[in-house]
């Protein structure tokens, strides 16, 4: 009798390492914005950390008790992702960023460090941080997605175009916002993982913010790498399983769960598009008004008297427009990546209780095997039967405790997420409020100050 082999019944192809090509979201982008990380990512400035010299046990990395430490400990640290430059020229070249930490961790050498490091440096660590403790159903902080298009345009610059003056070229402020963006969207994944209770304290981690030495290149985070093609077709293996499989859901936590998080995600796309919107109707809103008013003025011969209103109009508009893009909609979009982290937990969870389910099916042939053996009175196949039955029922006992205690994680994981997310948002809002009052009481000074003139009109 033929025995089947011992693999899953299903695919659990890995798609940790997919890398996301994405087309450029700025191609008709033409403001440059502010390098400012109170104006991206972390609000909170380097110098409101207070240093403490306390001793810890640190114990080993890894160990129950570091974590249990990691997890009482408040994470004072702040890093701060600034300084983009392009090294190099062609093809060849990329941009990297200066990242700076202080902290009063002591689990790090020093206080205050920097390091300077390249886009792949940061995959890299999102791809060894997903390795390890995606299985054990940690949420990963999702790491900035790769354009292809913005890159490769990008490369073909002579500068990396941060700081490009107000009146130059639609192209190099289009390069701005890409590095701009890109800026920010590693300060955000840096501080995510850096104010994980787990996550935080990974020795990869600390070597990314320590080590003065150049990390290895993360060459299997290239797109168009042979990896990035073995990724591709992991990912497609993969969205089959999560299609064809249904995972009979015998915890009314994770069933509610699962529900919010799709309604949530749902909610979430469909704001990330209006204030997409949003940002573009009123970036045209601006063009609209400085055309209309030229013409008035033009009409009327009054050019030189509101030359200077309509351009600060425009301008006062165009930061609206980038403070509905950069506060709010980066934030949408910024969650909606971490929903598909939750997501991707969830499926985690599932894949360990098929090989779970696996282990199952297995034991069960083997003791039908064993009882067939007897019936025939075979004693060798007996002896290997009895032996394959305790290798088996070990797996199953494996299985359930790995599946037990990856629920337990993710349910942990889950309650910090959503007590997070609530604080996260309120201060988004208040500061997205905050930016249009100013820019609505900046808006009536100018008119304020303009309206004499238009009185004097005769």
């Amino acid at each position: 009798m033929s025995e089947e082999p011992d693999t899953p019944p299903f695919s659990t192809v890995d798609i940790n390492n997919e890398s996301r090509d994405d087309e450029d979201l700025f191609a008709s982008a033409v403001q440059e914005v502010s390098l400012d990380p109170e104006v991206n990512g972390t609000r909170e400035t380097l110098d409101q950390i207070s240093i403490s010299d306390a001793p810890v046990n640190t114990g080993s990395i890894g160990s129950p008790i570091m974590e249990e430490i990691a997890t009482e400990r408040a994470n004072n640290i702040i890093i701060t992702v600034t300084e983009p430059q392009k090294i190099g020229e062609g093809m060849s070249s990329y941009v990297a960023y200066r990242v700076l930490t202080k902290t009063n961790m002591p689990i790090f050498s020093k206080h205050d460090f920097s390091v300077l490091r390249r886009f792949s440096d940061f995959l890299g660590l999102y791809e060894k941080l997903m390795e390890k403790y995606l299985r054990s159903g940690r949420i990963i902080p999702p790491a900035p997605e790769k354009s292809i298009v913005g890159t490769t345009k990008l490369k073909m610059t002579s500068t990396p175009s941060t700081e490009s003056a107000n009146g130059g070229s639609a192209s190099a402020n289009v390069q701005s916002q890409f590095v701009e963006r890109r800026r920010a969207s590693l300060e955000r994944f840096l501080n995510r993982v850096a104010q994980h209770p787990v996550l935080c304290i990974d020795p990869d981690f600390r070597q990314f913010l320590e080590s003065d030495t150049e990390l290895p290149k993360a060459t299997s985070t290239s797109a168009l790498s042979g990896a990035g093609m073995v990724r591709f077709f992991n990912k497609v293996g993969e969205t089959v399983n999560k299609i064809t499989y249904r995972m009979d859901e015998s915890d009314a936590w994770f069933e509610e769960r699962a529900g919010r998080i799709e309604a949530l995600e749902a909610c979430l796309r469909r704001l990330c598009g209006a204030c997409e919107s949003l940002a573009g109707e009123r970036r045209e809103l601006g063009a609209r008004a400085h055309e209309s008013a030229r013409a008035a003025a033009a009409l009327l011969n009054l050019y030189r008297f509101n030359i200077c209103v309509i351009f600060q109009i425009e301008q006062l508009r165009i930061e609206q427009s980038n403070t509905d893009f950069y506060v709010l909609t980066e934030h949408i979009k910024d969650y909606l990546g971490l929903i598909q982290a939750i997501k991707d937990v969830f499926h985690e969870r599932v894949k360990v209780f098929q090989n779970w389910q696996h282990a199952q099916m297995q034991l069960t042939k083997r003791r039908e095997n064993k009882a067939k053996a007897e019936l025939a009175n075979r004693p060798e196949k007996i002896e290997q039967a009895s032996q394959e039955i305790i290798e088996w029922e070990s797996k199953v006992e494996r299985g359930q405790q790995e599946f037990d205690q990856i629920s337990r994680v993710i349910k942990k994981e889950l309650e910090r997420w959503d007590e997070v997310r609530v604080v996260e948002l309120r201060g988004t809002l208040l500061r997205y409020l905050e930016e249009h009052m100013k820019h609505q009481a900046q808006a009536i000074r100018y008119w304020d100050a303009f309206l004499p003139e238009a009185r004097a009109i005769k």
